[in-house]
């Protein structure tokens, strides 16, 4: 290991939404920031996902005529979160999300854009909203980021057409309705002749949307304050001295580098989806750890609760549900690798339904991915897997899709190769396809298609809910998310368990410092994003509950690291309200020329 130190105020391990927001806001404050990136990539699960934040109370709201009663965002997390609602925790997040919201959209390129109208996961609970707490990331021009486009990591290929990712919303309904309408066929062969030229220039689409355009935002933010990326740099270790964590250990062009910290480091790695024996650990429906289908990136193996262990920060394996659960497929790649397909809105459409292995409906199907994943493992309690089959008829496929099947005119007929999609002609065909009981099923059709004629679901009450309509087809009458399925043939999907990131994290104050097992802060060492337990209680409330929480409480870790002692121990640098941006001051050393210099020593 190379003896002589590098120097920095603050060291943050991971690229994802909530170690670049914390890198970002720390550096604008005026501190020397390195961020350590273990991929060759930046952007970790950030630049997989739907790009959406879950923040109450933000501008973005009031401009759109929306103001909640006081304290209801308060009344619905603690509705939310029950036994494990961390009061202090939670009114950190609900203090600092609309100054996080303001810091980045006034003094960065980070912009966002928020619907008038997508209501929260359980709106007609306590405290709940129809809209004005969940946006999304504004598209972003990929060219911006120059040649470093080419290390942002690519969106989920599931997720994706033809390599496009489709912007949340409007984007998706065009291209839903590309051969119903001229207005969507228009607008998605402007779309589609953007991207392909775009492939033929650059190698890849620029019009990044989603979670790529928030992992590129906040890249070019970094570039803008001159903050290095140490891609391909894994941390082995923090250092310390005098029980308090000073520096890191990080594995660079084969060589083992100390980096210094003076007032802290931040721990952003992701969370523990690929962590096989945490999972066997925490996850009921995987007793091996293996039962289980993650569309998250392979790198997040749980370094940061690890690295945080073993200097004494804890992991509360009591929270009720330790990932953000949603329902997957498993499909075969055009290369022949498995691909992991989140289910996210096709449970919603009109004429989709889902049935257990025993060929029964057990749930609503239109609520959200993490309380169908969790009836979905009620229902299969003592059964050898964890499992069910989404069903529809040949219609409603060709018309929304199914999982990785998209609608008409895309063809199906590598999906049926695979396996990945089955088909019967008829329901008793489709049953032996899927080894379901033939009578079993066709009994569960006929039910539920009885009340679906007339847009009801007795058994279920699919589409009495905000949440389920909004994402079912609002042209289908009277019930958005109901329509029977009738005319074959049949089609099924296997669903397994997945997370699309994981719930069960650090103990952490309203600070985001790391707790022990007492309650007593790590001295210098800090966690954000699915590296601390989520605020959420292991529930999930609405549209970008991870997200949210990520950039807030990145923001939050930034601000009080710039107001903190470089010593500081204990509640030594208390700052009050840690949401206080002050006025973006002079870089200093963290420009660019800080930043080639730092290169050239490394």
């Amino acid at each position: 290991m190379r003896q002589d130190h590098l120097q920095f105020d603050v060291v943050v391990v991971g690229t994802g939404a909530s170690g670049m927001s914390a890198a970002i806001t720390a550096a604008a404050q005026g501190l020397k920031v390195l961020v350590v990136e273990k991929e060759p990539r930046f952007g970790g699960t950030t630049a997989r996902s739907g790009g959406w934040l879950w923040i109450p109370g933000t501008r973005l709201a009031t401009e759109q005529g929306i103001r909640e009663p006081d304290g209801a965002a308060r009344t619905y997390l603690q509705h939310e979160a029950t036994t494990h609602f961390d009061a202090q925790r939670v009114d950190a997040f609900l203090a600092n999300g609309p100054k996080a919201i303001d810091f980045f959209t006034e003094k960065t390129c980070v912009q966002f854009d928020m619907p008038p109208v997508f209501p929260d996961y359980h709106a007609e609970a306590p405290g709940g909203q129809q809209g004005g707490r969940s946006m999304v990331t504004r598209p972003f021009d990929g060219r911006e980021l120059g040649e470093r486009i080419r290390d942002l990591a690519p969106p989920l290929a599931e997720l994706t057409v033809f390599g496009m990712m489709l912007g949340s919303g409007k984007e998706i309904w065009h291209f839903m309705r590309a051969f119903r309408s001229l207005e969507s066929f228009l607008f998605v062969m402007r779309r589609l002749s953007r991207h392909f030229l775009d492939v033929m220039r650059h190698g890849r689409g620029m019009t990044l949307t989603n979670g790529n355009a928030l992992a590129g935002r906040l890249a070019r933010a970094a570039m803008d304050l001159g903050i290095p990326v140490w891609l391909s740099s894994p941390v082995r270790e923090l250092v310390r001295e005098d029980e308090r964590v000073v520096g890191v250990i990080v594995e660079r062009a084969g060589e083992r580098l100390r980096v210094d910290a003076s007032r802290g480091v931040v721990l952003a790695c992701g969370g523990f989806p690929h962590d096989v024996e945490r999972r066997k650990a925490l996850f009921p429906h995987a007793p091996t750890g293996r039962e289980h289908y993650t569309p998250s990136p392979e790198a997040n193996t749980g370094d940061g609760l690890k690295l945080a262990e073993a200097v004494g920060g804890w992991v509360d394996p009591t929270i009720p549900n330790a990932a953000a659960w949603v329902p997957t497929s498993v499909t075969v790649r055009k290369d022949g690798g498995a691909g992991v397909m989140p289910h996210f809105i096709d449970r919603a459409k009109p004429g989709v339904i889902a049935v257990t292995r025993r060929g029964v409906r057990f749930t609503n199907e239109a609520n959200s991915y993490h309380d169908f994943v969790q009836d979905l493992v009620g229902a299969c309690r003592g059964e050898p897997e964890v499992s069910a089959w989404l069903l529809c008829d040949h219609r409603t496929l060709r018309t929304y899709g199914l999982g990785c099947v998209a609608s008409f005119p895309m063809p199906i007929r590598r999906h049926l190769r695979t396996g990945y999609l089955k088909r019967g002609a008829t329901l008793r065909d489709l049953a032996t396809e899927i080894a379901v009981d033939a009578n079993t099923l066709r009994a569960t059709v006929e039910a539920f298609n009885r009340g679906a004629r007339s847009g009801e679901d007795p058994e279920f009450g699919r589409g009495s809910k905000a949440y389920n309509r909004y994402q079912g087809d609002a042209l289908n009458t009277p019930n958005p998310c109901v329509a029977p399925l009738e005319r074959g043939p049949f089609y099924a999907i296997r669903l397994v368990v997945g997370e699309i990131g994981t719930f069960a994290g650090l103990a952490t104050d309203r600070h985001t410092r790391v707790l022990d097992r007492a309650g007593n802060p790590v001295p210098g060492l800090y966690a954000v994003g699915n590296d601390a337990a989520s605020i959420m209680g292991g529930n999930y409330p609405g549209a970008g509950i991870t997200l949210g929480p990520a950039l807030t409480f990145g923001y939050v870790a930034g601000m009080y690291l710039a107001r903190s002692s470089s010593r500081e121990t204990g509640e030594t640098g208390e700052t009050g309200e840690t949401g206080e941006t002050g006025e973006t001051g002079e870089t200093g050393e963290t420009g660019e020329a800080a930043a080639d210099s730092l290169e050239r020593a490394a």
